[in-house]
């Protein structure tokens, strides 16, 4: 199972002081960001953040009360050929129960001058060869969701922007999908993915947008995202209690686990230090780093539209 050629060009998807109201509800506020090709974009967010709305407005299935959003510099609807410009998974079901996929796919190829070849290629790619002339009403919701990738790869585009693409894929579909993700960044391709899954976008994402209410909180580098949490550090001694008091001087938080202590504000070579100057063992110093779940939970505390109560605590 090969993959598809490089486009010539990569596209960027910019989106600048977007607004989006419906009513009195405002989905989308003042929303401004880029996404470039060559690497793999998260687009990450509570339910209700506007997520599924910014990705309305990009493929102009909505339109903004204010500002814009345009694919290689045009709105999407602008673009002459927009199959070949952009390929959009939304809801991977939105297909017709009756049609089997191949002519699921068929039928869109023939209205956009695509060859039944390339209808054989992304059935290959994606792996549905063997089931291409079942009727798509007894898929199972992964295979749904391989049929909504090869309908997006069908115009072989510049662009992709995918929803939620590995709701209900097994832990081999996965891993397909992110190898697949990472295979068209690396073609210079601009793939653009919403998730709920923050470990999948930890393996998946070089770069994450991360709403909340409707407004940008984030727009940066994972490995950037993973260091706005204060560092902590896992420390075991045999002289916990006197390692406490020392730590307690120099200004640090100290939760006491079961078996060992958890620090936070001082890096694993200064209690190292500390502990050598005083002559206290330490049988383990190990840096604990947050995941991309922590730090986005962290950074949308005050953005979640409908929290539940544990313990008295939000």
């Amino acid at each position: 199972m090969g993959y598809l050629p490089a486009p010539t060009l990569g596209a960027v998807i910019e989106a600048s002081r977007l607004t989006k109201r419906y009513g009195e509800k405002t989905a989308v506020s003042d929303l401004t960001f880029t996404v470039r090709p060559g690497t793999v974009t998260g687009f990450l967010g509570p339910n209700g953040a506007g997520k599924s709305t910014t990705m309305r407005l990009i493929l102009g299935l909505d339109a903004p009360n204010e500002g814009s959003v345009t694919v290689n510099g045009k709105p999407y609807a602008k673009h002459a050929a927009p199959l070949h410009e952009v390929g959009a998974v939304l809801e991977a079901r939105a297909i017709h129960t009756g049609r089997s996929a191949r002519n699921h796919l068929l039928g869109l190829a023939t209205t956009t001058g695509i060859s039944a070849k390339r209808v054989d290629e992304v059935l290959d790619l994606v792996g549905l060869t063997e089931v291409a002339n079942k009727r798509t009403r007894g898929f199972s919701l992964g295979m749904w969701q391989r049929l909504g990738i090869a309908t997006a790869l069908l115009g072989d585009p510049h662009t992709l922007v995918l929803d939620e693409p590995v709701n209900g894929l097994d832990p081999e579909g996965i891993l397909w999908i992110r190898t697949l993700l990472k295979s068209l960044a690396d073609e210079g391709r601009t793939v653009f993915v919403s998730s709920h899954l923050m470990s999948e976008m930890a393996l998946t994402a070089e770069q994450v947008i991360i709403i909340g209410k409707g407004k940008l909180i984030a727009d940066m580098p994972v490995a950037e995202v993973m260091t706005q949490s204060r560092p902590v550090v896992k420390v075991r001694s045999p002289r916990t209690a006197e390692l406490t008091a020392l730590l307690h001087q120099q200004d640090v938080t100290v939760a006491v686990a079961a078996d060992s202590l958890e620090v936070t504000g001082l890096s694993s070579d200064d209690i190292g230090l500390l502990a050598a100057e005083h002559g206290i063992p330490l049988f383990e110093l190990t840096p604990v780093h947050a995941s991309l779940e922590e730090v986005f939970m962290a950074l949308t505390r005050d953005s979640i539209e409908y929290g539940i109560t544990v313990g008295g605590r939000r």
